[in-house]
């Protein structure tokens, strides 16, 4: 009776032991899902739009167009400055004016939104200039801040270059001298 007193506590103790761990898996997995659906979401958009852009004709696939360019921009000077804001406050203020820079862009991407799905293409082509013009400015400014950062970062690895060679060859002259150092400052040798 014992024997099965035990068994039934061993196994009492590995089934809750084994739902503890499933429900563990269960929290986790949501979590990791729920922080990964938004940029599952976007990603999806992105190709959609890009899809648009290359199949429909006229002013709706010139709005699909300009949405892509601008997204596309935004993504790449953000890859840029995040790359190097640890290093460099100066690439975090520059991410902060692009995160200002992605409001409008978001402003400009509900509109054009709204004028891909408008079935009149007269009222999509007077509003198409205003909003392409505004496209144009931000794609301007978010692919300045990514020159920039770009270039600051050139600068900073050529400048380390430099120094980085002015003590390699400083180095190298001192590896020319073959007098042992022993020998030189030993004063009981003379030679």
């Amino acid at each position: 009776m014992e024997a099965l007193a035990i068994i039934l506590g061993i196994l009492v103790i590995f089934f809750g032991g084994v739902a503890a761990v499933t429900a563990l898996v269960v929290v986790k997995t949501k979590r990791a899902l729920n922080r990964a659906a938004p940029q599952a979401r976007r990603a999806v958009e992105d190709v959609g739009i890009k899809a648009r852009s290359l199949t429909r004709g006229g002013v709706h696939g010139r709005v699909a167009a300009l949405r892509n360019e601008v997204r596309g921009a935004l993504a790449a000077s953000r890859r840029v400055l995040e790359a190097g804001a640890p290093g460099d406050p100066q690439l975090v203020e520059a991410l902060n004016l692009l995160n200002r820079l992605d409001a409008h862009a978001n402003e400009l991407d509900a509109e054009l939104r709204l004028l891909e799905r408008e079935p009149d293409t007269s009222r999509v082509e007077s509003r198409f200039a205003h909003a392409k013009e505004r496209g144009e400015r931000i794609v301007h400014l978010a692919s300045s801040l990514r020159w920039a950062a770009q270039d600051r970062q050139h600068r900073f690895s050529d400048d380390d270059l430099a120094r980085l060679g002015e003590e390699c060859e400083a180095e190298a002259g001192a590896l020319r001298h073959w007098t042992p150092a022993a020998v030189e400052s030993d004063p009981l040798r003379k030679g």
